[in-house]
């Protein structure tokens, strides 16, 4: 953990997961998913680094091993400077994958998140994802570490659909292509989850997020991003030659002619195709201006992705259709100093930039014309109309209306004096609205609202998670074991107490999290750090809790619930035990009491149906089947991978059957002295120890046996764990 100055300044982590991000020459435009997001997360992560009140930026992304991209995205962490890095974290397959297919990965990348967290020692004071695949693993993580949570969508799912929609796409093309309705699902539980949810626009707010089943504004904030001052500016007084400019005149028959100007990805919802038909159908606009369309960077069209070869081959077919050739450039690369190259040439010419997306989140090419004195052309919707409503440098138009599009465009390069006003209100309103030092200011100040008296969104009071950052865990069944002397409870209770950051606490438990939580709450039980519920077949943390998403997919290999209780329902001498009991990961009967079934008698029977689970006997009287990676010990040392916790340094205490398996193995077993005879064949175990006392006070002769608060040491064994 950070400490002496820095103790008071925020560690902030930054998600966004897809596309390609490096901090030096980003690939925009490569492909769909590497655009203006990209830019954004780079910007905001080296402007907050740069702040006096931050210590640390981590923008979070996935590491990427393919031949077909640069080694640059293989690297673990990358220097961005200032206490700024990017840190790339492996999840799924090791090649690239376009968003659409990253879903089924985004739960090992959340438990992969924590573990680094856990192994650097440092815990943000807010995370913040971007975009829904960052949203929904951002919610996950914020859950799990107790810690605020914010969230920028960019651009959503459902406005997206609606989109698509209206220009007549089939709804299963749209599902089998875009995977949407995940999508939009992962964007519910982010805004569910979040403390704090940065848009661009109120028009984000008032129409977009609308549509939402959690839409709460009063959770919403309007903090415009901002625009790099020093790389978009006016043309110079002398004459500049950029390398774009030649190969601009390759494609171009009169290349002095005034520049109408379109920078975006190869991506349908960019909406391309109808700037193209506006140029070619409007009367003449072709002899008026020449068409440039930087749509990203490629070598080989059959080789890109799906939507972008899709996108880039109807370019191409209507550049024939319309006979366009000598009028329209199209050039397949270009460099990130090329981009503010062609606004200026843009603008030297007194062309127009124009952006016919569909949707527009915010629109940040918009801010990067205004601030060369580029005037602008764009949709009436998102952000342009924010932005041009803000610099009055330009004119909105319905993306899907090419004749208008086409009208307005040659009404803006045809007016002079009106060009000139809206090239110098641009500039004015780039200066005076849109900078990153004044989008950092506001940032930080919604930040430090939401993480003084955090609350969370599920009720309560937040608290950090404790567990990246303790020593040693100590993990206690209930029933036998925690409770039973409210003296000697009442003592485990404030030694644990007293060393709260160093070692941290936990139950292991048979029943249900309601009714462990009310008996801990009768006995005075300080609330745990994290709770293993229904015989391990639920992890949870904190109050309010978070569920452990991983552990659970974790379980559903080879579950069959229905069938085992078909197959047990041919036994005699078992009895379903209350609703309350039963749960997605857990089947609970009572057991006859006179003449109760062995454990091998009932593992036997599922065995021959072809059923795999795992049956835990308790006190000769209750059963309960379990998937087969379900038990108390098993999720024991799931935990202790997750957060990095050594085995060695985790102590278990039971009384019971159900205690078994997390009692053995490497981490250090105390049975308290009123076990159960189930736990008998426990006696020869080398890191288990059966003590007199009983109940808490057994808990607290094992930790004095072990030395576990202090120097662990494990009698009969030489090395000394805490080395």
């Amino acid at each position: 953990m950070t400490n002496g100055a820095n103790a008071k300044k925020l560690n902030i982590m930054l998600l966004s997961l897809h596309g390609l991000i490096r901090g030096e020459n980003p690939e925009l435009g490569q492909d769909a998913d590497t655009g203006g997001q990209v830019l954004y997360v780079l910007d905001l992560a080296r402007s907050l680094a740069k702040n006096e009140q931050v210590n640390t930026v981590r923008l979070i992304t996935r590491r990427i091993q393919d031949v077909r991209v640069v080694s640059d995205y293989a690297e673990f962490e990358e220097d961005l400077g200032s206490g700024a890095k990017i840190v790339r974290i492996d999840c799924g397959p090791r090649r690239y994958l376009r968003k659409e297919r990253l879903w089924p990965y985004l739960d090992e990348l959340a438990d992969r998140i924590v573990y680094y967290i856990s192994k650097s020692g440092v815990i943000p004071d807010v995370i913040h994802g971007h975009y829904a695949d960052a949203g929904y693993v951002g919610a996950q993580v914020s859950r799990l570490l107790g810690v605020p949570f914010i969230f920028t969508g960019h651009s959503l799912g459902r406005v997206k659909r609606q989109r698509l929609l209206a220009k007549g796409k089939d709804p299963d093309t749209i599902e089998s292509q875009y995977n949407l309705n995940r999508r939009i699902e992962g964007e519910e539980i982010a805004l569910e989850t979040a403390s704090l949810v940065v848009t661009s626009t109120g028009q984000e707010i008032e129409e977009q997020y609308k549509l939402y089943d959690h839409y709460e504004p009063q959770y919403k904030r309007v903090i415009p991003p901002g625009i790099d001052l020093s790389r978009f500016h006016p043309p110079r007084r002398h004459h500049e030659h950029p390398a774009i400019e030649e190969e601009l005149d390759r494609f171009l028959t009169d290349p002095k002619k005034p520049m109408v100007l379109a920078i975006s990805r190869a991506d349908e919802r960019k909406n391309i195709a109808t700037l193209v038909e506006a140029y070619a159908k409007t009367p003449g606009l072709k002899e008026k201006a020449n068409l440039v369309i930087l749509a990203g960077n490629r070598d080989d069209i059959p080789e890109m992705d799906r939507g972008s070869r899709r996108v880039l081959r109807q370019l191409l077919l209507d550049i024939d259709k319309y006979d366009l050739y000598g009028r329209v450039a199209y050039p397949k690369h270009h460099h990130p100093e090329d981009v503010p190259a062609l606004y200026r040439l843009a603008a030297k010419t007194r062309g127009l930039f124009v952006n016919p997306a569909l949707t527009e989140p915010f629109g940040l090419t918009l801010l990067e014309a205004a601030a060369t004195g580029l005037p602008v052309i764009a949709t009436n919707d998102g952000g342009p109309m924010d932005i041009i409503g803000n610099c009055g440098n330009g004119e909105l138009v319905d993306p899907l209306d090419a004749t208008r599009m086409g009208e307005v465009i040659l009404s803006g390069l045809s007016d002079r004096s009106r060009w000139k006003a809206w090239s110098r209100s641009g500039l004015r309103g780039a200066h005076r609205l849109y900078t990153w030092d004044g989008h950092v200011r506001t940032y930080l100040k919604e930040v430090t609202r939401v993480t003084k008296g955090f609350k969370t969104r599920f009720g309560g009071k937040g608290a950090k998670n404790p567990l990246p950052t303790v020593e040693r865990l100590l993990i206690c069944d209930i029933d036998n074991t925690l409770l039973g002397d409210e003296k000697a409870l009442s003592r485990l209770m404030r030694l644990i107490g007293s060393l709260q950051g160093r070692v941290g606490f936990g139950i292991a438990t048979g029943r249900h999290l309601a009714s462990a939580k009310e008996i801990l709450k009768k006995w005075g039980v300080r609330t745990p750090d994290l709770w293993i519920t229904d015989v391990g077949s639920q992890i949870q943390y904190g109050n309010p809790v978070a569920v452990d998403v991983g552990w659970e997919h974790h379980l559903e290999d080879r579950w069959q619930p229905e069938k085992i209780r078909e197959a047990l329902a041919q036994l005699p001498g078992l009895s379903m035990q209350p609703t309350e009991n039963q749960h997605k990961y857990k089947i609970s009967y009572n057991l006859d009491e006179e003449n109760p079934l062995s454990k091998r008698e009932i593992e036997k029977h599922l065995r021959k149906q072809g059923l795999r689970a795992n049956v835990v006997h308790s006190h000769d009287a209750y059963l309960d089947i379990l998937p087969i990676r379900a038990s108390k010990g098993l999720a024991v040392r799931y935990l202790a991978l997750k957060w990095g916790i050594p085995f060695e340094r985790i102590l278990v205490a039971g009384d019971s059957g159900n205690d078994a398996d997390m009692l053995g193995g490497d981490m250090l077993g105390v049975v308290v002295g009123n076990y159960s005879p189930e736990l008998k064949s426990l006696k020869n175990k080398p890191r288990v120890v059966f003590v007199e006392g009983e109940y808490a006070q057994g808990v607290i002769d094992g930790i004095k046996h072990y030395d576990f608060f202090g120097k662990i040491s494990i009698p009969g064994e030489t090395n000394d764990s805490n080395e």
